[in-house]
């Protein structure tokens, strides 16, 4: 294991202390597969906690997205509104399917997709709008729903930042039709990998449990609903194993502790940097009144005209783990292939070329994250 005094990583995984003990109970009882006691826990913690209809587990948040797209009944031609500045499972969900995305750019505070230019994107084609809520601070939602009841259109939620966030009281993910959540490591609650799908419409619980359950109605059997199961519809198998759900159990009961200990190392981050704000260097997040965050990552913006290689080589040198973000959707290869653009991106464009995310982690400490800054504000100047 890698001594993290001598240097700061970009994450760290934290463990609470009871993941082996889970994981060995899990073993006792018999239970590797999925759908086990653990995962029940988590799926009963999850739908507390959000108010969702049905949580459902999953080996990844990819796979709760492709779960989404197959819900939805996807086809060649379907156009799903999103934005350009994500990760590329938003957008390979729906093109597994033979659907297009649709790339719309981000609005400048929040760098979330912009309500405002989604209704421009909509034509006779378009099937979903899918909002990514970066950084774990929500989309404006409201006015997302309102287009979508408006020109009925599904909402796809990727919340895969969103754990433990919320938007004017509601839980991210929660909100729209449905929501995919992300435990992979380098999230704020982990299982190494894995995922969850929120469904939110009670019309397509029951199809939700086939397509994950490999296109059969195995979930109702063993609840006793029926004497056997069968090939109901087209899915796969998307369950996570029992050891990644006893693991990820131990994370969700320590979810408010962990959250309230990044927000801590948010806030100093936020309050070190706002004198380099004030000098014109950089800019810091911006958080929305109706947004409750979840301190899932803190990220600069650099004014233009400031080198970002030579922070980032900076930062390297002095062994501390800071990088960049997305390459946009819309300038990949596969973006161009897949994919089209609706209207100018020049935030999106932007985004990428000025963002630098900064180490973040519970654990690290106030001298780390002074390090951290001290070097951000003696490159920027040099």
């Amino acid at each position: 294991m890698q001594n993290k005094e001598c240097r700061v990583p970009f994450n760290w995984p934290h463990m609470t202390g009871k993941e082996l003990f889970y994981i060995a109970e899990a073993h006792f009882n018999g239970s590797l597969a999925g759908d086990g006691p653990f995962t029940k826990k988590c799926h009963t913690w999850l739908e507390h906690k959000t108010g969702c209809n049905k949580a459902l587990l999953t080996h990844s948040c990819t796979a709760a997205l492709e779960m989404a797209a197959l819900l939805l009944d996807i086809a060649p031609g379907d156009e799903i509104i999103m934005p350009s500045y994500t990760f590329v499972s938003t957008a390979n969900a729906f093109a597994l399917r033979g659907g297009t995305p649709v790339f719309v750019d981000i609005r400048d505070d929040t760098l979330n997709l912009d309500e405002n230019l989604i209704e421009a994107a909509i034509t006779p084609r378009t099937k979903a709008i899918v909002p990514v809520h970066y950084a774990g601070v929500a989309c404006e939602m409201d006015k997302i729903n309102a287009i979508a009841k408006r020109y009925q259109l599904a909402v796809v939620e990727d919340a895969a930042q969103g754990v433990m966030s919320s938007y004017k009281g509601r839980a991210l993910g929660s909100i729209g039709t449905l929501g995919a959540y992300s435990f992979h490591e380098t999230k704020n609650v982990i299982s190494g990998e894995g995922g969850a799908l929120l469904v939110n419409d009670s019309a397509i619980v029951a199809r939700a449990e086939i397509i994950r359950e490999k296109g059969t109605n195995r979930s109702s059997f063993f609840r006793g609903e029926v004497d056997k199961y069968t090939w109901q519809d087209i899915g796969s198998s998307f369950l996570p194993g029992e050891l990644i759900a006893a693991f990820l159990w131990a994370q969700l009961k320590e979810a408010d502790q962990i959250t309230e200990t990044r927000l801590a190392s948010w806030q100093r981050y936020h309050e070190m940097l706002e004198p380099l704000e004030a000098q014109g260097i950089l800019r810091r997040p911006i958080i929305p009144e109706e947004c409750s965050h979840n301190a899932h990552m803190y990220y600069v913006l650099l004014t233009p005209g400031l080198d970002r290689q030579s922070v980032l080589d900076e930062m390297k040198l002095n062994n501390i783990g800071s990088v960049f973000h997305y390459v946009p959707l819309h300038s990949s290869p596969a973006g161009q292939r897949y994919g089209r653009v609706s209207g100018e991106l020049p935030v999106t464009d932007l985004t990428a070329e000025s963002i630098i995310r900064l180490p973040l982690w519970v654990g690290i400490t106030e001298e780390q994250q002074c390090r951290v800054v001290d070097i951000l504000l003696r490159t920027a100047l040099a």
